[in-house]
């Protein structure tokens, strides 16, 4: 536990909101300062504590950018539904969905923290994490659509939830030069990846047999 000279005379009471303060000190940085000038530094400064108390909670500034990103993906999520939230049709609602959070991530100054210059690693490796996966089931589940009687069980849904975050993640690192948005960004995800959607919702159909090898 840090000294009760740190802290700004207040220490916390446990590790719990230790972490906590850090990450809301975090956002308050980024919110004034902006998330590329964003620095452990700033953030020990704002605490009123050295960054050795800092590296304490978060051993490296990577795991701080995380922890911050998905503090921000709860707000994030709760927008995004409210949003979607006169989309029924499981097309439709995935392109939007998708669309959205292309238009919005890069705009968050959170959640672009994982997106941060020279760390594009963090989002990459976190992105189809347990949580990431845990959110998109949220989303999910407060949408609108009857996915069961669109033919989506867990594990289709599952699936459905990964190629999405997948897409996420290439479309917002690597994005299109000159870039899509609005209509346009609707257009190319309904024509390629709204049959998709249509397709896996329909019966499952055995596999084809593998040709013999010669």
């Amino acid at each position: 536990m840090a000294r009760r000279r740190g802290w700004a005379g207040s220490p916390p009471a446990d590790e719990h909101e230790a972490r906590s303060r850090i990450i809301e000190a975090a956002m308050r940085c980024v919110d004034r300062n902006g998330a590329a000038a964003f620095t452990l530094h700033d953030v020990a400064t704002e605490l009123g504590v050295i960054r050795q108390t800092v590296y304490r909670y978060y051993p490296s500034t990577d795991e701080l950018f995380a922890a911050v990103g998905q503090a921000a993906v709860g707000s994030f999520v709760d927008d995004l539904i409210r949003h979607l939230r006169a989309v029924t049709r499981p097309v439709d609602w995935v392109v939007e969905a998708l669309a959205t959070a292309i238009d919005w991530l890069p705009g968050n100054p959170h959640l672009t923290l994982l997106l941060a210059a020279g760390r594009p690693g963090v989002f990459t490796r976190g992105v189809t994490s347990t949580v990431a996966m845990e959110f998109g089931k949220e989303l999910f589940r407060r949408s609108t659509v009857d996915w069961a009687a669109a033919g989506y069980d867990d594990h289709r849904l599952d699936e459905l939830i990964e190629l999405m975050l997948r897409l996420l993640q290439s479309m917002t690192i690597d994005p299109p030069d000159p870039p899509r948005t609005g209509q346009e960004l609707r257009d190319y995800l309904e024509r390629w990846i709204g049959p998709a959607v249509a397709l896996a919702g329909g019966p499952v159909r055995p596999s084809s047999p593998a040709a013999p090898v010669r």
